[in-house]
């Protein structure tokens, strides 16, 4: 049974489900708009509403804490330029939009963005 059990595994071992979820976040902070799957999005909103409340610090302990996660050039960006961007705000930083299913596996797909 699965008992309260949180997060999604995407049929893959830790390690590389981690490295999906880190390479999602990524390439939302870069690019600021991505379209996956619907699961793997709201699977990533949460922890990107996290690295974002902590960018918008923007103190070493902060840019150590997402360097742990992501490279200088996306560390830079979160911090100097999109925490910045929500410093007045309180939270709701992303936006999940649904779209029409996948055609070869009828895959439900979405679109998460930063608004």
């Amino acid at each position: 049974m699965r008992k309260n059990k949180v997060g999604r595994k995407f049929s893959r071992i830790k390690d590389r489900r981690e490295a999906l979820i880190n390479g999602l976040l990524r390439s939302l902070f870069l690019r600021e708009k991505i379209r996956t799957t619907e699961a793997k999005a709201k699977e990533i909103r949460p922890l990107a509403e996290k690295m974002i409340t902590r960018a918008k610090k923007n103190d070493l302990s902060a840019r150590r804490h997402l360097a742990r996660y992501f490279d200088s050039q996306t560390v830079k960006k979160l911090v100097e330029e999109i925490g910045k961007k929500y410093q007045e705000r309180k939270g709701g930083y992303t936006r999940i939009i649904k779209l029409a299913a996948r055609k070869s596996d009828a895959a439900k797909m979405a679109v998460i963005e930063l608004i």
